[in-house]
């Protein structure tokens, strides 16, 4: 089944301490249905001194969210909206924003 959001997509996220916020896909997890969204649900890793990190410390760093909780944001309106797919005269997947009927992108075959 293909996902409503892919990489490189504007998202924004609609549940969670992060509520309201738009930021970029970096990364697709499909098979445990997380996506890792730019400045979304930041954390800080403590790092004891190590030769990569001879210092040690504190790194912030994103971590995943679960699919369920973001939304594309339309090209349009610059608001979240739902995703509809229909296949296009050249016989490709696209996916549609629902408020605007704007074009979000195609699919690739399989994805």
């Amino acid at each position: 089944m293909a996902m409503h959001v892919k990489k490189g997509d504007r998202v924004m996220v609609i549940a969670g301490d992060d509520k309201g916020k738009i930021g970029e896909v970096i990364r697709v997890d499909a098979d445990r249905r997380k996506v890792l969204v730019q400045g979304v649900n930041r954390v800080f890793r403590h790092l004891r001194p190590s030769r990569q990190h001879p210092q040690g410390g504190r790194i912030q760093k994103e971590m995943p969210v679960d699919i369920s909780n973001v939304l594309p944001v339309d090209p349009k309106t610059n608001q979240p909206t739902r995703v509809g797919f229909k296949t296009s005269q050249d016989k490709t997947k696209v996916r549609l924003a629902r408020k605007s009927g704007e074009t979000l992108g195609t699919l690739k075959k399989g994805s």
